[in-house]
């Protein structure tokens, strides 16, 4: 079971991280237009420090094809994850990108609302290399952040039926992560909110170790 955290802050947290068997360390990173971005030079200090063995995921939530673009060349990720809502960046937008850096997989978040939901990751085959099926507010400019789950039965259809591996986000914690895995059958599980310290400045360790044993005891 893969294990994915966001959002890393310093090189000194992605390496405490990549320790405690995080698979997957996640940076936002942007110029600025949404709380808690990351410059790119910041971006590239944590994914030089993350220790072999640990994936470098940039996340994008502009919508702007040229400012993703930047994001990747600037900082050279193993995975790029655009989490721009759907009907802001488009599945043309991103084969553009899967074109122009071959070496770098694409996870690009689906919302989880209603069955609209897996005919949107559907239209992904061929194109994405994950999925990060997330809650959503319809109208929002970005697919998570909310801190809430969302109706698992959704997600697990489109582990069922779309060949692409699925990481489950939204609201996921140590204590519902076992349930979680058990309802959805997902390649990987993500947490950002609920392993952050309560001033949401930086990871809480302790509730990340306890996350990422109660994943991995149940594979």
């Amino acid at each position: 079971m893969l294990v994915q955290i966001y959002e890393v802050q310093t090189p000194e947290e992605a390496v405490a991280l990549a320790r405690l068997g995080v698979d997957h360390i996640g940076v936002l990173v942007g110029d600025g237009a949404f709380q808690r971005e990351l410059s790119a030079d910041q971006a590239r200090a944590i994914f030089e420090a993350t220790p072999y063995g640990s994936k470098r995921v940039a996340l994008s939530l502009s919508a702007d094809l040229g400012e993703v673009h930047r994001v990747v060349e600037q900082t050279r990720p193993d995975i790029v994850h655009i989490g721009a809502a759907v009907e802001l960046f488009s599945i043309a937008d991103t084969r553009v990108l899967k074109t122009e850096f071959p070496h770098v997989a694409i996870m690009r978040a689906i919302p989880v609302v209603d069955a609209a939901s897996i005919e949107w990751a559907r239209a992904y085959r061929r194109v994405a290399d994950f999925l990060l099926l997330d809650s959503h507010d319809p109208g929002d400019r970005q697919i998570g952040g909310l801190g809430r789950t969302h109706d698992w039965s959704i997600s697990r259809r489109i582990v069922d039926e779309v060949s692409i591996p699925a990481i489950l986000a939204g609201g996921l914690d140590a204590d519902n992560v076992a349930a979680a895995i058990a309802a959805v059958h997902p390649a990987g599980v993500d947490s950002k909110t609920k392993t952050d310290r309560i001033d949401g400045i930086a990871k809480d360790l302790e509730k990340v170790r306890r996350f990422v044993a109660a994943a991995k005891i149940t594979t």
